[in-house]
């Protein structure tokens, strides 16, 4: 399951008091910083993620174990900021120009960061140029969330705006959002929910999931 099976336990209850202890124990008995994300933290989140999508847990426990995953993190980043640990890849995410709904993109940037992926925040109503500045500062991939079906249009305009940019991937999602939607406006990648983006990032970016 995971290197420290207190740790991926104490994530997944969301006991974000715990968990620090927990990675600093492991610290303390020289683990690597990179080893503890990869084989006890990641993985809880991904259990969590895959029970999201099971419908077995729901918003709020989502958000304890991120607020749990991100204590943990505190102390991890730190370290992996000082070493040649690279992130999964680096992807922005945002709510589209319009809409002001944060909570599902808030649940997928902590999925994805969870996961080890470098996240650019860039928060609600965000227009072209938002995603332009971000991919500017090096996001690999775009991901565009939307609450209202008022702003499904703009998803489309933010789609053409990065064509013919190779180096760019465009996921998307959100309640109204549709695989159908999505190959319409020929995003590259869809999800339902939390875990799906996070395999859909992978995906785009030829990442095992």
């Amino acid at each position: 399951m995971a290197r420290n099976t207190e740790l991926w336990e104490a994530i997944v209850r969301g006991d974000a008091k715990t968990t620090p202890m927990l990675v600093q124990k492991d610290l303390d008995a020289d683990i690597t910083a990179s080893g503890i994300l990869s084989e006890s933290m990641i993985p809880a989140m991904r259990h969590i993620g895959d029970q999201f999508a099971k419908n077995e847990v729901y918003v709020p426990q989502m958000l304890i174990a991120a607020r749990a995953m991100n204590a943990g993190l505190a102390l991890i980043e730190p370290i992996l900021a000082r070493t040649d640990h690279k992130p999964l890849g680096v992807v922005c995410i945002g709510t589209v120009e319009g809409d002001l709904h944060d909570i599902g993109k808030n649940i997928v940037a902590m999925m994805l960061k969870g996961a080890g992926f470098q996240i650019m925040d860039l928060g609600t109503d965000c227009s072209k140029d938002d995603f332009q500045q971000a991919v500017d500062q090096g996001a690999q991939v775009v991901c565009l969330s939307a609450l209202l079906t008022t702003t499904l249009p703009y998803m489309q305009s933010i789609v053409d705006h990065f064509k013919g940019n190779n180096e760019v991937r465009i996921v998307i999602g959100g309640a109204p959002v549709s695989e159908a939607y999505a190959n319409e406006i020929q995003a590259d990648g869809f999800g339902t929910n939390a875990a799906e983006a996070v395999d859909a990032v992978s995906q785009v970016l030829g990442l095992s999931v």
